[in-house]
């Protein structure tokens, strides 16, 4: 099974979700805003991909940190922290059987499908 991780309203992951619609591949969307996140997954996550590639530091939610959560933030303390603020996780996440991938590229998907 496909599964597309983010936000509807972030405009990478509407891209992504239009190019997997044009292309009707088959995948199910999880919305962090309806559905959340669960610790079990995020730990997964920062195994496989590392925390520092997780965190969006874009994110209007990472610029509204203090600067002290920034600079305390480690493999131990940063799941609690997204768990809380899921919109600090960068996106689409793309589980695609048991490989991940962050962000959307039209080339990176088409290779990947």
């Amino acid at each position: 099974m496909i599964t597309l991780y983010g936000i509807p309203n972030c405009d990478t992951v509407r891209k992504a979700r239009r190019w997997l619609n044009e292309q009707a591949i088959d995948y199910q969307f999880h919305n962090f805003h309806k559905e959340g996140v669960n610790e079990a997954l995020l730990q997964e996550w920062v195994a496989k991909l590392g925390w520092e590639v997780l965190i969006n530091r874009r994110s209007a939610t990472w610029r509204k940190l203090p600067k002290s959560v920034h600079s305390k933030i480690c493999q131990n303390s940063v799941v609690q922290l997204m768990l809380e603020n899921p919109t600090l996780i960068k996106r689409p996440i793309l589980d695609l059987d048991t490989s991940l991938y962050i962000g959307f590229s039209e080339t990176q998907y088409q290779e990947l499908f």
